[in-house]
């Protein structure tokens, strides 16, 4: 029921009046970099907040806080709960990394319930004692963030041929090998 109500989304999204330019993505890193990766994630995805756990930190250390490479983090969400976290993530349009940072790394706090009803007031009960301050209905009923979400999900199905998350993608191709730190390291390295 949950893939259904998401494809509905997905697809009335697609033909509503796209202003994504004015939502800032999420990047970290040098802008200029020679080195984009494109990180297609739900926040709901295990494997995801894995990722911000085990392969994040040193991508971020050795590629990101260096300037040799900037990772800009893309929409992919799987069910109606990381549908409004990600809208959440988005919401202060700073282009910061930290609520979506949080949510990954709490991701046990605050994914739980048994409908999306408990399943946002878990997420609107982390925030707040997490100490970020947003109007939670005001961000998860945006239509520009909305719009900017789905169309995230949308370019990265049809352009990359997402089925997964998460999914890397570095200038422009996509990382086929298993995903830890080693692999990515290699990739990375051929490129500087």
């Amino acid at each position: 029921m949950k893939k259904i109500i998401l494809l509905a989304i997905i697809v009335l999204g697609s033909f509503s009046n796209l202003n994504a330019e004015e939502i800032k993505r999420i990047i970290v890193g040098n802008k200029d970099a020679k080195i984009t990766i494109i990180a297609f994630e739900s926040l709901t995805c295990s494997h995801c907040a894995n990722f911000h756990k085990n392969v994040y930190p040193e991508l971020k250390k050795e590629y990101l806080d260096t300037g040799l490479a900037k990772i800009e983090f893309r929409h992919f969400p799987l069910d109606i709960a990381a549908f409004n976290a990600s809208k959440v993530a988005q919401c202060k349009n700073d282009g910061n990394a930290d609520i979506l940072e949080s949510l990954y790394a709490n991701q046990q706090k605050w994914v739980k319930g048994s409908s999306i009803e408990e399943a946002n007031k878990n997420l609107q009960i982390f925030l707040k004692n997490e100490g970020f301050s947003i109007d939670f209905e005001s961000c998860v009923n945006n239509k520009n963030i909305e719009d900017f979400v789905l169309n995230d999900r949308i370019e990265g199905a049809k352009n990359f041929k997402v089925n997964a998350t998460p999914t890397i993608i570095i200038n422009n191709e996509k990382f086929e090998k298993k995903l830890n730190y080693k692999n990515l390291k290699k990739a990375l390295e051929k490129m500087i």
